[in-house]
Parts: C-alpha cells; structure tokens; sequence
C-alpha cells in the first residue's frame, strides 16, 4: 500500500482526535515512567499524551515516514520511531500502551492483543480504540463499487482490503487470563458533514486509500464518482444542509496484573 497523506489525514483532525480524548480519559494512571503510542500517526493523539502526562518519556511509532516527519514537527522534543505493530516489541516495558484508530490495519488480533498486554509492565495499561463501521455505508459502498466492473479486476477481493475486527466480547475473552480489570465499550459519533463530497474527502484519508490506490490513474475518477453518487443517495441531507456521518468505535482499556 501507498504511504499516507498526513495533509489528508488533518483535515479533520478535531473529529479524529475526539475518540482519541475519550480513550484517554478512561486510562487510570497517575504517573505513568513510559508510554508508547503506537500507530501515532501525525501526533495528534500523542500530544494528548504528553499534555496528560508532561513528566513521562513518550515515544510514538508508526509504519509511515510522512507520518512521523509530520509528528516530529508537530512535536519536536518527542521521539518517533519506525515499526510494524504486527512486529513491535518495546526495549523497555512500558506503563501505557496507547493505539488510537492503528490496530483495525493490523491482521491476527488473537495474538496481538495478548501480547500487547504481556509487553506491559506490571499494573501497566493497554487502551485501544478502533474504527468499527465496516458495514457502515460509506464502507459498504466502497466494496459494492470496487466489486463491479470496470474496477474488480483490479481489486480481487474487496472485503479483504481491511481487517475483520472482533465482537467486543471477543477482546474481553482474549485479555481476561491476563488482566486485573477490563473496560470495553462501544460509541457511536455522529459528524455533521458540509456534503457527500466531504465525507468522500474524509474517507479518502483512511478506509478509501487502498481501493483508489490499487486501479490504474485512468479509473480512478470514475470510482470516486460512483461512490460520491452511492454516498449522496446513503446519506440524505438534514435539516440544515449537512449529512450526518454515524462513525461507530470500539475502546478497551484492560490493566495488567501486577
């Protein structure tokens, strides 16, 4: 895949950040010596971090070069490095392990979730949160138009171009054996958006990217086109104008036994 565009990505950085605020309030820690965050992106989840906790040594990590230079502009006294989630394993064991919107581009969550909370020091915490609109419209018309000619030659499998997360259930079994206490819920957002335009725009910077990147130059307008079309019948206009884009996410936050 395309590395990802930081300047997409921000420009609707107050909305993305909010779930990212949510996740956080609910981590119980008072001072905390290390914190990671993994899949930081362009840092906007990690200033949140280094605001909660000034005194703590925070690193972010991410898969992307773009992303990190833009982390390391944003936060200069910070350090980013680059890493794999699916791979990543800390020097030292952190007290936080914080992944904001990261893991739903990460495979295999019966062992990574596990062992993101073994890589905890004892009493340490693991907060998650996790997009879970996969079979929201604006992700099922992403499927519906990749699967149709001229543009399914070119995707081979539109279901598979994003990991199937787990039932909510299903994380709490998995951290169970290991934890001293667990926190899993669901919320659903809801962003008021100028147009089908705009929540193409949106999308474009996260769950969109892998269909787009994968057909030729010639056809890609054409997709767009059809799905803003499908988006614009999917969300009708409310009273004022705007379309209201439901954005349902998943948290947990799970603590280590000590």
């Amino acid at each position: 895949m395309a590395d990802w565009n930081p300047d997409l990505y921000r420009r609707y950085e107050d909305e993305r950040t909010r779930p990212a605020r949510d996740l956080l309030a609910q981590v119980a820690l008072d001072a905390p010596r290390r914190i990671v965050d993994l899949g930081c992106g362009p840092g906007n989840s990690t200033e949140l971090l280094v605001q909660r906790f000034p005194q703590a040594q925070v690193t972010g990590t991410d898969n992307s070069e773009p992303m990190l230079a833009s982390a390391r502009e944003r936060l200069p006294g910070v350090a980013f490095e680059l890493s794999d989630i699916a791979t990543w394993q800390p020097a030292e064991a952190p007290d936080l392990i914080y992944a904001n919107a990261a893991l739903q581009w990460v495979g295999g969550h019966e062992a990574l979730i596990p062992r993101l909370l073994a890589a905890l020091a004892p009493g340490g915490v693991l907060a998650i949160q996790m997009p879970d609109n996969r079979e929201e419209p604006s992700h099922r018309l992403m499927r519906e138009v990749a699967s149709e000619a001229p543009f399914s030659s070119h995707i081979a499998d539109a279901r598979a171009m994003r990991t199937a997360i787990l039932p909510l259930a299903g994380y709490y079994d998995l951290l169970a054996p290991q934890a001293a206490a667990i926190d899993v819920w669901h919320s659903i957002y809801q962003h008021p958006m100028a147009s089908a335009a705009a929540i193409v725009e949106w999308v474009r910077g996260t769950g969109l990217k892998p269909f787009v990147e994968r057909l030729p130059a010639e056809l890609q307008p054409a997709f767009l086109a059809e799905y803003e079309r499908r988006i614009d019948g999917a969300y009708a206009p409310r009273a004022d104008g705007r379309r209201l884009l439901a954005f349902p996410r998943l948290f947990i936050v799970a603590r280590r036994k000590a």
